[in-house]
């Protein structure tokens, strides 16, 4: 009896230090169940990206837009971020989209060029698209606008995870009535849904408000799920149209008119965004997938003060206008001034929603902390690379220098060009030598320092020869040895 006393009192005295331990732990736990209960609550944000075709630097309100007003791009910036430095992998379409959409330099899926329709290539459907990876978390996703990553059936946006598809499968001027058609043999340009052609387009002045009117329902008819919505212009890359509602608003005429009603569309997007009450829980970027087309003169836009436009490894054809608003997450009002690329869209998207990424190597990376603008908060790449043409190293960017590689490229030298949608001809000009640039005190590109800076040449010089190894140069005539292949079938009976 003793014996069970002791024991009875041996415990009593655990119990009383013991109490508060367990009674922590209880609550420790409740309290780690409700926070996982309110996270796994928390609804995914809703992505929303916006890609202007040919758009140049200069063609936005924040950016130093004369002539015209972009007052709904402008209040994405001012309840976000303007991204100074925002660069596209090649200065061309259907490479560009195919940055965007994979997170990997053009080149290693294969995709080089803007492709011309139906010759039977495309992007491959073995690579992972954004809208791929948000699929499984139960993202509803739509892309409304130009695609230009494949133009038969196995390549359009429906076999690389979207959900719906409404727009044209290649450039708005790969059709019959090109002005240049004579040297350009199209046909018709067809109005897609889905997979299946539901119109040929006589004329293109309603483009801009179908895909707005499409993009606003898809988020009416998905605001109590997660969703991936792709907007791609067909505008302002020539030939312009634009509908009567903007006809003759702005004072630089057909192209300032066009940019007008692209804002008008972001505009309604957002509208649409906030009366469903999503505004809060959405990324928006806005930006374009290269620089303006110089040659088309008054039908293209600026990219001042970068040197050149599309279709050129200057920085007026791979430095574009972004700006990206995220309530609670990118600050209000902020300049960025580090250097990221479309590259890391996916990466970042991955981040954000949880999604896995995808299987195969990219080359982009998370920005998540510079879009935060986070204390110190920096480029995660050591070097930006840009191709062109047919796998062509041209330039690359580490820091501020832009280091370009002896190569030819097409100028106007000072040519001014038409304003009826006739283009002019470009001229060509070699470079023989390597060339450097201190884009921060010389944002134009004038001043050509190579000489003075042979250790900066030589350190990028090294980085661009591990480049070479794994992608390849045509120019040095290096083989890659991570270059993936570009997706092909029968285009015949097309």
């Amino acid at each position: 009896m003793k014996r069970i006393n002791t024991t009875i009192n041996s415990l009593l005295v655990y119990l009383i230090f013991l109490w508060p331990v367990l009674l922590w732990s209880c609550e420790n736990k409740q309290s780690k169940e409700k926070a996982e209960e309110k996270l796994s609550d928390k609804k995914l944000p809703n992505i929303v990206i916006i890609f202007a075709d040919d758009l140049g630097y200069a063609d936005v309100g924040v950016f130093g837009a004369k002539g015209f007003t972009t007052p709904n791009i402008d209040k994405i910036a001012g309840n976000g971020a303007r991204f100074t430095n925002f660069y596209v992998s090649q200065p061309v379409c259907s490479a560009s989209r195919a940055s965007l959409l994979t997170g990997c330099y053009s080149n290693r899926v294969g995709v080089s060029g803007a492709f011309s329709p139906y010759v039977g290539k495309g992007l491959d459907p073995k690579e992972e698209t954004i809208a791929e990876i948000l699929k499984p978390l139960g993202y509803k996703t739509a892309i409304y606008g130009k695609w230009h990553l494949g133009s038969e059936p196995e390549f359009l946006p429906t076999r690389q995870g979207f959900d719906e598809y409404f727009g044209i499968p290649f450039s708005n001027d790969m059709w019959s009535k090109h002005p240049q058609n004579e040297h350009h043999k199209f046909g018709d340009l067809p109005l897609v849904e889905n997979e299946t052609i539901i119109d040929t387009l006589e004329e293109q002045s309603q483009i801009t408000t179908w895909y707005t009117e499409r993009a606003v329902n898809f988020i009416d008819k998905n605001k109590d799920e997660p969703f991936f919505l792709y907007l791609p212009h067909s505008m302002p890359h020539v030939p312009l149209y634009v509908s009567d509602k903007f006809k003759g608003k702005s004072e630089n005429g057909l192209y300032g008119d066009v940019i007008m009603e692209i804002d008008w569309s972001v505009g309604q997007v957002m509208e649409a965004l906030k009366r469903n009450g999503l505004e809060e829980n959405t990324l928006v970027i806005f930006t374009s997938d290269n620089g303006p087309w110089l040659s088309y003169g008054g039908h293209s836009g600026s990219a001042l003060p970068l040197r050149e436009g599309k279709g050129t490894a200057w920085e007026g054809g791979v430095r574009v206008p972004c700006v990206m608003q995220w309530p609670g997450n990118i600050p209000k009002g902020v300049e960025i001034d580090e250097a990221l690329m479309t590259i890391d869209v996916l990466p970042t998207i991955a981040e954000i929603t949880g999604a896995e990424l995808p299987k195969k190597k990219i080359d982009g990376k998370n920005i998540l902390p510079v879009l935060k603008n986070e204390e110190n908060a920096t480029s995660p790449h050591e070097a930006l690379f840009f191709y062109y043409k047919s796998n062509e190293l041209h330039s690359m960017l580490s820091g501020k220098w832009k280091m370009y590689f002896p190569h030819n490229y097409r100028t106007l030298a000072g040519a001014k060009g038409r304003n009826d949608g006739i283009p002019i001809n470009y001229s060509y000009v070699d470079i023989e030598e390597v060339e450097l640039y201190d884009i921060e005190s010389d944002i134009s590109e004038k001043k050509n320092v190579a000489a003075e800076y042979p250790d900066i040449v030589a350190k990028m010089s090294v980085l661009a020869d591990e480049m070479r190894k794994e992608l390849g140069d045509k120019l040095t005539q290096t083989e890659g040895t991570e270059n993936r292949p570009l997706g092909r079938v029968s285009s015949e009976g097309k």
